[in-house]
């Protein structure tokens, strides 16, 4: 299962490395999708409303810990690129845990606070029963959720992104059958919604671990490997970290656009939370990037070659360019179709292509710096993908987002156009650290306070 990545054309090596990711994401993006469509197809906007929500929660809780497994997949990767097998197992054996006690955690936490979450996402009140229980059962299967999105990290790092890809499959296809049973067959509403996720990615975590326990992976992990060490957890923790809490903080952003528009009524939420599934489906390139930037980088760079590294980069921005770009101009026509597959409200639809219309621009500018956040993690510099989204959030998209809220209570366009600014702004910054990294005034590892 492991993979050398040093070799070979560039193009190649990232388009069949970054294919299964695409892949991946686009089969995990259709199962949080799939329980949406499948709910407004049997339940009425309240209950499609209470699951827009709670897995925009989910979804927040989750890449945030996809963030944190980024350290992970980067040391992983520096470490079989040097042709390290002893710091790899032990990357892995830490990983592990690190989030077992993560995950329980996080599990108690959360579900003490379901209600207050609810109350802070401003709920439109008839949906508010439905989130909390979708919300509840979510969080009981939090230690296998984590699980699930952790052996992905281990195998990427690895360069095997195959792998993952056929484990997403398997919950894809459990969760969508699942769904028609539990909110078609048993009228389970968003709790059926709820348990069909967390039983799919239950399911996937068994075969996945099935399948290490049948194959090599490449790496012997021995006992030993799960000892804490201080410089494997430091490693881990430098880059998971700041990766963790960007995701965080964009996610947080998104949410408080939810309740921007929440309080715009049950119409506007659900045209949002619409657009925000089918977002998540024009994702599926810039995000593949960014994950195929980190691990090819950080292994070119663990073997000491700069350049590939950086021609790694510029590839894998002009396929999020074109990507973007192609996307974009389509929903400018199309919009309303798309909206219109996920509710049979007219109004909703309407609102839901306004919407699109502004944010699918988004797609363009953040598949650029999706790419230099993999490439600056990728050098253990993830700090920087971590300041300048965040400057962009607190300058430009929940500023511009309530602004626009509050003077164009007609249309939701504008509104759409708040994180597309936040991501140009990005973009700038991004382009302005790499051309100062080029220039050799910072290097792999060191802090951005540090001169050469």
């Amino acid at each position: 299962m492991e993979k050398n990545l040093t070799t070979g054309s560039v193009p190649k090596t990232v388009f069949y490395f970054s294919l299964p990711f695409i892949l991946s994401y686009f089969l995990q993006t259709l199962y949080g999708m799939a329980d949406l469509y499948i709910i407004g197809q049997f339940n009425g906007v309240e209950c499609t409303t209470a699951v827009s929500i709670g897995s925009q929660v989910m979804h927040m809780l989750t890449v945030m810990v996809v963030g944190l497994s980024m350290g992970a997949t980067v040391m992983i990767g520096q470490a079989i690129g040097a042709k390290n097998k002893k710091q790899a197992a032990e990357a892995v054996g830490n990983t592990v845990v690190l989030f077992l006690a993560l995950s329980v955690i996080l599990t108690v936490v959360l579900l003490l606070a379901a209600e207050p979450i609810v109350n802070v996402m401003s709920t439109p009140a008839k949906a508010v029963s439905g989130t909390v229980s979708y919300l509840t059962v979510c969080f009981f299967g939090i230690p296998f959720i984590t699980a699930y999105n952790i052996i992905g990290s281990v195998f990427r790092g690895m360069g095997d992104s195959k792998s993952p890809m056929y484990f997403i499959a398997v919950a894809c296809v459990v969760n969508i059958v699942l769904d028609y049973i539990l909110i078609g067959g048993m009228g389970l509403g968003p709790t059926g919604a709820a348990l069909g996720t967390t039983l799919s990615q239950t399911v996937s975590v068994i075969v996945s671990l099935l399948v290490i326990r049948k194959n090599k992976t490449g790496i012997a992990i021995s006992p030993k490997d799960f000892k804490l060490q201080r410089k494997t957890m430091t490693g881990l923790l430098k880059t998971g970290i700041p990766i963790a809490l960007q995701d965080g903080f964009i996610q947080i952003a998104f949410i408080v656009i939810t309740v921007i528009a929440n309080q715009r009524g049950l119409n506007d939420a659900a045209a949002v939370g619409i657009v925000e599934k089918i977002i998540g489906i024009l994702f599926l390139v810039p995000s593949s990037m960014l994950q195929t930037v980190s691990v090819l980088s950080a292994q070119n760079i663990g073997a000491g070659k700069e350049e590939r590294a950086r021609l790694t980069l510029r590839f894998a921005v002009l396929t999020a360019v074109v990507w973007g770009l192609s996307v974009s101009i389509l929903m400018q026509f199309k919009a309303e179709f798309f909206i219109g597959l996920f509710t049979d409200h007219p109004e909703v639809a309407v609102a839901g292509g306004q919407y699109m219309r502004g944010y699918v621009w988004d797609t363009l500018l953040a598949g650029i710096h999706f790419c230099f956040s993999g490439y600056f993690c990728a050098r253990g510099l993830s700090v920087v993908s971590f300041l300048h989204n965040s400057i962009s959030i607190i300058l430009m998209r929940i500023p511009l987002s309530y602004f626009a809220s509050g003077h164009f209570s007609d249309t939701l366009f504008p509104m759409g156009l708040a994180p597309t600014a936040g991501s140009a702004l990005s973009v700038c910054i991004c382009v302005g650290v790499y051309l100062f990294l080029k220039r050799g005034c910072i290097r792999p590892g060191m802090s951005l306070d540090e001169k050469k």
